[in-house]
């Protein structure tokens, strides 16, 4: 336990020297440079500062914001729910496997400008856009999940008799929980940046609206500070949420407490 802490003590000062690092070469590349084109940091705080006390930083922030976790939500649910039933039943994966390649293959702008072109540049649209391109990649990633079921396990629980929910609880939840939190967060990763995608082309407000203003204005500034700054909010996510999440629900496996470290 003591080598636990003294592990988790010693990444923070890591992940610190990490990030200046990255600052400093940001400012070197900058000084370099020596055009308006190629801001450093200290412009880009400035401009996050002054957005930030003028409000619009965090309303932006939490539109897309609130569009991912939508987006993210339904992906995670409809594609779970199909990729478990593909990879346990051997003709309905045969069945919705060309469907799956297809959406695999089909280009993210496609999907975007076909749904504000059928449902129109609507809230409905933009995030059924974003969970169509992400749906397929949590199918994938699900069933094979559900094919990597140890039988043995599923055997115990018929000689115990488990009810389904019982079964579904603790037998097969537990064993999909490393390709759930897979598929979660590729997923954030991914759905993100569909996301401003999605407002650029569409949307009135939102981060990728911002980046799309402040483009046509030639304000490298003030796109690096919305993409930043969105990227830290995905980053306290990862770090305070979704690690944190993935190491409590694989608690039960062998090892798991030692890898977490």
């Amino acid at each position: 336990m003591a080598g636990s802490d003294a592990a988790g003590a010693f990444r923070l000062p890591l992940r610190l020297l990490s990030i200046l690092g990255f600052l400093a070469l940001w400012a070197l590349a900058a000084v370099l440079a020596d055009r308006a084109e190629v801001p450093g940091p200290l412009e880009v705080l400035d401009f996050l500062t002054r957005e930030a006390a003028d409000g619009q930083l965090f309303y932006h922030l939490a539109i897309t914001l609130a569009r991912v976790a939508a987006a993210f939500l339904i992906a995670m649910f409809i594609g779970t729910a199909v990729g478990v039933m593909m990879g346990q039943h051997r003709r309905l994966d045969r069945l919705l496997d060309p469907w799956v390649i297809l959406m695999l293959n089909l280009p993210a702008l496609v999907v975007i400008v076909l749904c504000y072109i059928w449902i129109g540049l609507t809230e409905a649209a933009a995030v059924t856009a974003v969970a169509l391109n992400k749906i397929p990649n949590v199918v994938v990633t699900l069933r094979e999940g559900a094919k990597a079921l140890d039988p043995r396990l599923m055997e115990m629980a018929q000689v115990f008799r488990f009810s389904r929910l019982r079964l579904l609880r603790h037998v097969i939840l537990p064993q999909l929980f490393p390709f759930i939190a897979a598929a979660g967060r590729s997923g954030l990763a991914l759905i993100w940046k569909i996301v401003l995608v999605v407002e650029l082309l569409g949307r009135s407000n939102g981060v990728g609206f911002q980046i799309h203003l402040y483009f046509q204005l030639f304000d490298v500034a003030a796109i690096l500070g919305y993409a930043l700054a969105f990227v830290c909010v995905m980053l306290c996510i990862e770090y305070i949420v979704v690690q944190p999440l993935e190491t409590h629900l694989n608690r039960w496996r062998p090892g798991a407490a030692s890898r977490a470290a």
